[in-house]
């Protein structure tokens, strides 16, 4: 590289085409590598090359768009950079791809292609110097006459005049002055337009000067331009530091030959403080508290500190635009008519009048006090009642914004509380996320499946759930992400469970629970005809002209073909009808007509000249065509044959169900066996009912096989509970075994119209049990006429709908006596005889 006239570069450079930026000597710019050709210059090249000559290539501007680049070469522009590659970044994972950092070093004119693949090589000719760009004012020597002197002394003093309006405390323009200062007046050109605001345009008429001259002459009316528009700008605004870093911005990993040199343009920046004045003025206008407020400013304080090249930049201004765009102030005007909501609720929801009620009250105490925090509601009830879509029309009846939080499986704390910001990905939570989305700070929140929360090692979801449900802590709920209190208090939280048994005792105290039990088969046919087969007719383009289905009909589905608490599956089957139907239609045959016509025309003829009556009823015929055979029978009485076998009642978190209990007995040594997939308190219940039985025998005239007092003596007891695949326990099935062993010992048959529920003491006490409602509407789906019951349970027959209560016979038992005594016709033999024994204390 060295001679006798100087520092040289190498007569053959590798030629590296670029249509980013502009290089000149003394300035270090970033180049991404994305061509061909580029990039078997760098892997050739570069990465194998060990001596700091195959580092030196040569940059010559592309001035074809990249977009239209083909793989025939470009004509190349006759002037070029010189330069030095001080650093190579990349990777070969997914695509290879590499950005260089080079320094440039001199001009060179192209004077032949030596190839073209897999790289550009060229001969080239120096045009500058190098010693220039390396050696300081005292030993470099510039022409200090005529014109070339003057223009350099004018330059000169412009750019000390540019540095005298701008403040020396920023870092970027006190490198700029000692920059100044250092270097050789030839070399000002070059260094100060790589570092103004200029264009590319520009930057290439700077590079094709050659003459130290014609470049002075073509760089002063850009270096005069820029202090024009510093002049402009003083006037209508005060100069800050942010303002001078757009006159000389930071580009991250800028080099000088010899020295740091970290000044370089950047086009974005102005833009860039437009964009920060403009979030600085959404801030003031988001009308936050002062905590946050304060949070904010001091963070966009440090933003605009910051370059964008930072990656913390793209993360404060994210948390900077969700602290905006959060709704702190932002409300709804609730929609206090009581009357109307009354109507609304009604339309849109059948029965659920304990829900509706509960609306009306939060109504109307908002009417008398505007600032009431919003309630915490809990519905609880079995799968298809319509607990979501009345928190829906909730919303819609309130006149609020509804969100629904889907929480089914969710075992991250993170997802309720967000992550902190240190994380890589971070994000707020998905409360902070719903209020962003809906915009508002007072909306209807559904909270959907509470009790189906996970744990995992990321924390208990239910526990970050306490802060957000409780009303005495909500109105300053802290996000991990947010890090600033927010106030929830005015949202109205809504939750829905199919059990409590899942939630933890102190989410489920936080809330007010009110149970959604499962719909008696008159409402169903309310429902079905009102809401489920109006819209399954719209869903299947038909009308009620084309298709009617009767109330029997409808009882006949809800009896025959379902059996459930809510009415999913009744939907299912009425859209079934309804796209059988719509064959029909289409075809043009009557629905009751299955078999083949045996005329001559064809099929085609009889479609077209036999179009179905209309409108297409359902009789029982078509449900048996359409659905197939019942899937379920009444086989109460049916099961009841025989003694030995009594009726109970279980309460599921799909709602009420009937239960059977069977017992046998045969010879042996009086051993118990238990069948059914029961737990360890219906085997407890189990044992406590042949205790009692074997302390009264003697009383109800119990015997065993041979007719021995002891109903256990020489004979085994099998006690069994149908449908053994399913788990069964819970404290209800007492009197049921009783009464069930009691008709095997005396071999009389319990009634075939009645069912019971209750446990067991063994004094032969009735102790009251749960789920009352549903058991008693899973007795009346079954066709059951009489419901035995604990005495201390009759305060839930209020519950009840009054058509229930009138059609079915309630008895209401302290004991068991009372129990036998109406599980029987006639009564029990001795159950009148039997003696009280009253406390002598």
């Amino acid at each position: 590289m060295s001679s006798g006239g100087g520092i040289q570069i190498p007569s053959r450079l590798p030629l590296l085409l670029t249509h980013e930026d502009v290089l000149l000597p003394g300035s270090t710019v970033r180049f991404s590598v994305d061509s061909p050709r580029n990039m078997q210059l760098v892997s050739q090249r570069l990465l194998r090359g060990t001596s700091l000559k195959s580092t030196i290539i040569g940059v010559i501007p592309n001035t074809r768009d990249p977009e239209q680049d083909s793989e025939d070469l470009p004509t190349l522009h006759k002037i070029g950079t010189a330069g030095i590659a001080v650093q190579v970044v990349g990777s070969n994972w997914p695509k290879p791809h590499y950005t260089l950092l080079i320094t440039g070093l001199c001009r060179f004119k192209v004077s032949s292609l030596l190839k073209e693949r897999p790289f550009v090589l060229a001969e080239v000719e120096q045009l500058d110097k190098l010693e220039q760009y390396t050696t300081s004012t005292t030993e470099g020597a510039t022409a200090e006459d005529g014109d070339l002197g003057e223009l350099s002394q004018k330059f000169y003093q412009a750019a000390v005049q540019l540095l005298g309006m701008l403040d020396m405390s920023v870092p970027a323009v006190a490198k700029f002055r000692r920059l100044l200062d250092s270097l050789p007046r030839e070399t000002l050109p070059d260094v100060v337009a790589s570092m103004i605001r200029t264009s590319n345009k520009e930057k290439l008429q700077v590079l094709d000067a050659v003459s130290l001259e014609e470049r002075f002459r073509r760089t002063l009316p850009m270096l005069t331009r820029q202090i024009e528009g510093l002049k402009l700008l003083k006037k209508s605004r005060k100069m800050t530091p942010d303002s001078e870093k757009r006159v000389l911005s930071i580009r991250k990993g800028g080099t000088f030959p010899g020295r740091q040199f970290s000044l370089n343009q950047d086009e974005d920046s102005e833009d860039d403080g437009d964009d920060t004045a403009s979030l600085e003025k959404k801030v003031h206008g988001a009308n936050m508290p002062e905590a946050a407020l304060k949070v904010c400013l001091k963070e966009l304080k440090r933003l605009k500190k910051m370059p964008q090249s930072m990656p913390e930049y793209a993360l404060t201004r994210n948390y900077l635009d969700l602290m905006v765009e959060l709704p702190w102030s932002r409300s709804t005007k609730d929609c206090l008519d009581i009357r109307a909501a009354r109507v609304l609720l009604d339309n849109d929801h059948y029965a659920m009048d304990k829900l509706k009620r509960r609306v009306l009250e939060y109504l109307a105490v908002r009417q008398l006090k505007t600032s009431l925090k919003g309630p915490i509601l809990c519905f609880v009830g079995p799968p298809g009642v319509g607990k979501t879509s009345v928190g829906r029309s909730i919303a819609k009846t309130l006149g609020r914004e509804f969100h629904r939080i889907a929480l089914g499986g969710v075992c991250d704390q993170s997802d309720i509380r967000g992550h902190r910001r240190t994380y890589v990905g971070s994000m707020p939570g998905r409360i902070i996320n719903g209020l962003k989305t809906v915009g508002v700070n007072n909306p209807v929140f559904l909270l959907d499946e509470v009790d189906k929360l996970g744990k995992s090692l990321q924390g208990d979801p239910a526990a970050a759930l306490l802060e957000v449900l409780d009303p005495e802590q909500n109105h300053s709920f802290t996000d991990h992400y947010l890090n600033v209190a927010f106030d929830l208090s005015q949202v109205l939280f809504i939750a829905t469970a199919n059990t409590t048994a899942t939630v933890p005792p102190a989410l489920l105290d936080r809330m007010e629970v009110l149970q959604v039990p499962g719909y008696t088969q008159e409402e169903k046919v309310e429902i079905a005809h009102r809401h489920l087969i109006p819209n399954q007719l719209e869903q299947h383009g038909l009308t009620p002209q084309q298709l009617h289905i009767p109330q029997d009909s409808t009882q006949d589905i809800i009896c025959r073909y379902t059996r459930e608490a809510g009415v999913r599956s009744l939907e299912r089957k009425i859209g079934a009808i309804c796209r059988a139907v719509a064959v029909k239609v289409a075809e043009g045959h009557r629905l009751p007509e299955t078999d083949a016509s045996t005329s001559e025309t064809s099929p085609q003829q009889e479609d077209k000249a036999a179009p179905p009556e209309m409108p297409i009823v359902i009789d029982q015929m078509a449900l048996k065509d359409i659905l197939g055979p019942p899937l379920f029978e009444l086989e109460v009485s049916e099961r009841l044959t025989l003694p030995g076998v009594a009726l109970g009642l279980a309460w599921t978190p799909l709602g009420g169900e009937i239960m059977f209990v069977e017992a046998s007995r045969m010879e042996g040594e009086g051993q118990l066996t238990l069948t059914g997939q029961l737990g360890d308190v219906m085997k407890e219940s189990a044992h406590l009912a042949i205790s009692w039985l074997r302390a009264n025998a003697k009383t109800y005239q119990l015997t065993n096989m041979v007719g021995a007092p002891d109903p256990l003596e020489g004979t085994d007891i099998h006690l069994h509970f149908p449908a053994g695949a399913v788990t069964k326990d819970g404290p209800s099935a007492g009197v049921t075994i009783v009464t069930c062993l009691a008709s095997l010992f005396s071999g009389r048959l319990v009634r075939s119209d009645i069912a019971m529920t209750g446990e067991i003491t063994l004094r032969g006490l009735v102790l009251p049990v749960g789920g009352i409602k549903d058991k008693v509407l899973a007795a009346h789906r079954a066709g059951v006429k009489r419901v035995i019951l604990p005495k201390r349970n009759e305060k839930d027959l209020e519950e009840l709908p009054a058509n229930v209560r009138a059609q079915l016979d309630f008895v209401t038992a302290g004991n068991l006596d009372e129990v036998l005594n109406a599980s029987f016709d006639g009564g029990f033999p001795g159950a009148q005889a039997h003696p009280h024994v009253s406390s002598k204390l």
